[in-house]
Order: structure tokens, then C-alpha cells, then sequence
């Protein structure tokens, strides 16, 4: 743990934002398996080489995001699926498409793991009585399947998806719903996520939070006005720094 703005740790917060993807659990193993899963049920079907649906894929992907930018259906994988079919020239193809999504989503939450130490800490904060949300982008529906798979849909008080704010963060729309949900007694907020451009900077522009960023392999370390109050690589290095504020 390595608190670089220590003036901004002397006390509790009055509310903590958590992201969930890539922050809760590591995201590109579970996305790595199931796109995996997915080309090869694909290349099968449809008698086609990996390379034809990794192609596909990606133009399906850039041509979904390019059009819904900032948007919860920008990262729809069903969107992404019926794309890439009528990219290869097979229409929209309905029920391929919600069954290419379906083994997506399955195969994900199948290889989603909770990071270390994650249910201790919420555990640590709901008996300190500190208010916690879910802010995300995404999708309400998937995003509720993952937090109810990993067990924590009792846990958090709140969650903000981007579908229900209307934006991705860092918009500041996902923050101040958030906010705006939970009424924090008081203006110290942390934020916590792994993101230094949506999470970290998005957070400290919008509503002045103090920002925790979750390293751990493949995330980008922020720097300069992306950097954080504070990085940490483990959950029982957060939960220390709470229980030391507590004591103070």
C-alpha cells in the first residue's frame, strides 16, 4: 500500500464507491476463457477459422463501441454478437446471437474470482456503519448476475450501473447518482477502482473524491492527473489503512 497524498487520509470516509470490473475480481482471465469458449462454438457452427472469427469479433466490437460511445450498450456482448454475424455475411441471426451471449456470460462468471479480501473489507465497513455503492459501467442485468454470483448482493447498499445513470464514467452522471442514493453525513468520499482515466481522475473531477487505485497485473499504474491518493495491491492492505483511521 502506498498512500501518496497522506492529508487526505486523516479520517473515515463518510461513503466509499467501489468499481466492480477488474477492481472486485481480475477482469481479462474470466473475458479471456469465455471469448475463448465463444470462437470455438463459433468456428464450429459455422465451419470457419479462428482467424475469421477473431476478425469478425474485433470489427463487431470497434464498430459497436465507435457508434454507442459513452453508453452501456457500447460494451453489450450482444450487440457484439449479432454484429459480427452480419459481418460475416449471415444476417442478424437472432438465436445464434442470444446463444453466442448466453455462453459469454456463462463461461465469464464460471472463471470470475472474487479478489482476496474483498468480503472482509465490506464485512470491516458495514460494522463501522460506512455506506458503500457499486458505481460500473455496463449493463444492469449482467452487472447484477455478478455481484449476486460473487455473493455480495446483501452486501453493498447501492449500485449505479452506466445503463441507469446514462453514461460511462468518467461522465459525471454514475457518481453523483450514486451520491445522490446514498445521502452520505458528510463530504469525505473515497473512491476505489482499478481505471485511472474513468475511476481515478473521473472520480476527483466530479465530486472531489479520494481516489484508491487497485493494481494488480495488466492495469495501467496512473500518473500525473490520472495518479491516485493511493495505490494498494490487496484488500487486507485497504482494510489495515481503514482499521488505522478508525483507531486514530
Amino acid at each position: 500500500m502506498k498512500v501518496v497524498n497522506p492529508d487526505r487520509f486523516k479520517r473515515l470516509p463518510n461513503a466509499i464507491l467501489f468499481d466492480t470490473d477488474n477492481t472486485l475480481y481480475a477482469y481479462d482471465p474470466a473475458h479471456e476463457a469465455a471469448l475463448s469458449t465463444v470462437r470455438e462454438k463459433v468456428t464450429k457452427t459455422f465451419s470457419i477459422e479462428s482467424s475469421d472469427f477473431d476478425r469478425a469479433y474485433s470489427n463487431a466490437r470497434e464498430q459497436v463501441k465507435a457508434r454507442l460511445k459513452g453508453t452501456a450498450s457500447s460494451h453489450s456482448r450482444l450487440l457484439y454478437m449479432q454484429r459480427m454475424l452480419e459481418i460475416m455475411g449471415l444476417g442478424s441471426q437472432i438465436l445464434r446471437a442470444l446463444d453466442f451471449e448466453q455462453t459469454y456470460w456463462r463461461t465469464f462468471l464460471g472463471n470470475a474470482v472474487l479478489f482476496d479480501g474483498v468480503k472482509e473489507l465490506l464485512d470491516e465497513l458495514r460494522l463501522m456503519s460506512i455506506p458503500t455503492a457499486i458505481v460500473t459501467d455496463l449493463t444492469a442485468q449482467i452487472q447484477f448476475r455478478k455481484i449476486v454470483y460473487f455473493g455480495l448482493e446483501n452486501v453493498f447498499d447501492y449500485i449505479v450501473t452506466s445503463e441507469e445513470a446514462g453514461f460511462d464514467k468518467p461522465n459525471a452522471a454514475p457518481f453523483t447518482l450514486a451520491l445522490e442514493k446514498m445521502r452520505p453525513d458528510g463530504d469525505c468520499i473515497w473512491m476505489i477502482g482499478d481505471n485511472p482515466v474513468n475511476d481515478i481522475r473521473g472520480a476527483r473531477e466530479k465530486i472531489n473524491a479520494v481516489t484508491l487505485q487497485k493494481l494488480h497485473s495488466g492495469v495501467e499504474k496512473g500518473q500525473g492527473e490520472t495518479a491516485p491518493d493511493a495505490y494498494f495491491d490487496t484488500f487486507s492492505d485497504l482494510r489495515k489503512l481503514i482499521l488505522g483511521l478508525a483507531d486514530t
